[in-house]
């Protein structure tokens, strides 16, 4: 016999699919503690309101990439070789997750003025965190003030791919940004001495 999965757990499990499915603004509690098996009592007691869910929610997710992009960075190659994988991984995260996109990303357009503010904390964390990673994948190759520049602008490429995947359900734009981001790495890449 398996083990019981705890009460918590079954909730935020339920709620990630149910948010990541239809959106944060159109899933109510009421659906998450019937589909968790979860006693509302239970369910309170985890979480006050729907924003305390949603913030752990997407504090899982945050940790989750966290985990992925140390995990990158800690393997073997160059900057640019680990910059490329990380666009490269994206079409197997869109077709996986049936083109839902960024959870972040799609939160933020539920959010309103009533919303708990961590909410928004979380999601720009999250964006500052991503940037901040490719910018580090940059400095293996490129200057610090350059890095910047190119991480900024690989995480620009990396949102509007991921973004119009979405909306198109189709990986093309993955496939479109790849030479541009090929383009960016050789533009920064420092030319050896004595060539040119």
């Amino acid at each position: 016999m398996g083990m019981k999965i705890p009460v918590k757990e079954r909730i935020l499990t339920t709620a990630d699919e149910l948010f990541t499915q239809r959106g944060y603004g159109n899933v109510g509690i009421n659906e998450i503690i019937a589909r968790s098996g979860a006693a509302k009592a239970s369910f309170y007691h985890y979480f006050p309101s729907k924003d305390s869910l949603c913030l752990a929610w997407l504090n899982r997710w945050h940790e989750k990439t966290e985990a992925e992009c140390e995990a990158l960075l800690n393997s073997p190659g160059g900057g640019e070789k680990k910059i490329l994988r990380f666009f490269e991984d994206l079409k197997p995260f869109l077709e996986g997750g049936g083109f839902r996109g960024c959870p972040f990303t799609n939160t933020a357009g539920f959010l309103g003025e009533n919303n708990d503010p961590r909410i928004r904390d979380i999601i720009l964390k999250h964006k500052d965190y991503q940037r901040q990673f490719l910018v580090d994948l940059a400095r293996d190759f490129t200057t610090p003030a350059r890095a910047d520049k190119l991480g900024s602008a690989l995480f620009l490429l990396y949102s509007g791919a991921t973004t119009e995947s979405q909306n198109q359900r189709s990986t093309w734009p993955v496939d479109r940004a790849l030479p541009a981001v090929r383009k960016l790495i050789k533009a920064d890449k420092p030319v050896p001495a004595g060539v040119g």
